[in-house]
């Protein structure tokens, strides 16, 4: 058996990041789907700490929240930074991405016919710092921070891969960030990740707006 459970919906979501990171690191791991229209009477949401998913099980650690499993992986597989400095800076990345994917959301499932044109011209200000992060590290040359992968590039990758389907030119203005994703794509592991079924036939979000 996996020592790896991820309870969630058939989207990619706020759990593919998770996925790459596991899947890069060689890592399998069990999916337990659970149908939206069964969910919202089912006695899972009421056995979940917040009544909201996705619900991570590593062995008998039942996790929640899902930049809290973010970071436990990182933990676990030494993707947290080289040290103290560059862990707080790991840290400080990943809360960038989760404010864009709080807005992206909001987007999606609040207001996506009326505020794409204004998401999508906000967006440069938005992917700005994360050029700049990148500018400063090995002339963009390497990772977000430092020099080995953290789980807040697979989360970074995840978000950039997800605005390239809502926007294809988003990045066309950040060399280095576009340069980035092709690299991290490129990972072997990634790039099959990437490549496999699950992630194809997966949708990005749950009501189709992508």
């Amino acid at each position: 058996m996996p020592p790896y459970t991820i309870v969630y919906f058939p989207v990619q979501g706020r759990c593919e990041a998770m996925r790459m990171l596991l899947a890069d690191q060689d890592q399998s791991w069990k999916e337990e789907v659970v149908m939206l229209d069964s969910w919202y009477q089912s006695p899972l949401k009421a056995s979940c700490l917040y009544g909201q998913l996705p619900k991570f099980q590593d062995g008998d650690l039942t996790l929640y929240q899902s930049n809290a499993i973010l970071r436990h992986l990182g933990r676990s597989f030494g993707l947290y930074g080289k040290d103290q400095q560059e862990a707080a800076l790991v840290d400080m990345v990943n809360d960038g991405v989760e404010d864009i994917r709080s807005k992206y959301i909001a987007l999606i499932y609040t207001n996506y016919e009326a505020g794409k044109n204004d998401y999508v011209k906000a967006l440069p200000t938005h992917l700005k710092p994360f050029e700049t992060l990148l500018s400063q590290n090995k002339g963009g040359q390497a990772f977000i921070v430092g020099d080995q992968i953290s789980f807040a590039d697979y989360n970074l990758l995840d978000l950039l891969l997800t605005h390239k389907v809502l926007a294809p030119s988003c990045l066309d203005a950040f060399p280095l960030l576009s340069a980035y994703v092709s690299r991290l794509s490129g990972r072997p592991k990634v790039k099959a990740f990437l490549a496999s079924p699950d992630h194809v036939n997966r949708p990005i979000n749950a009501n189709g707006k992508q």
